[in-house]
């Protein structure tokens, strides 16, 4: 994983309420680059413990984001982030 790439778990103390989507036995693979040609990859602690949110930020363009979790199989294991240079002088 990028070095770049800061990823804190915020637990919210709750247990999975309902099962898993069998469609995802291995855990997801979220990509919300949409398609950028700069990305990157974090690869989060999978599986989750419990319901919580991964907080995924890039310390280079500070692109932050949040991810839930659900505790179950079909948790995301990989969450690929669009590169956002951060211009403060751009219109």
């Amino acid at each position: 994983m990028p070095t770049h790439l800061k990823i804190e778990w915020k637990d919210r103390n709750r247990e999975p309420q309902c099962a898993p989507n069998p469609e995802f036995p291995n855990g997801k693979d979220i990509d919300i680059s949409d398609g950028a040609q700069k990305k990157c990859t974090a690869h989060v602690p999978y599986p989750a413990k419990r319901c919580g949110v991964y907080v995924i930020k890039c310390m280079v363009c500070g692109m932050k984001i949040g991810v839930t979790t659900a505790g179950r199989p079909d948790d995301p294991r990989s969450v690929t982030l669009p590169c956002f240079v951060y211009r403060p002088n751009s219109p």
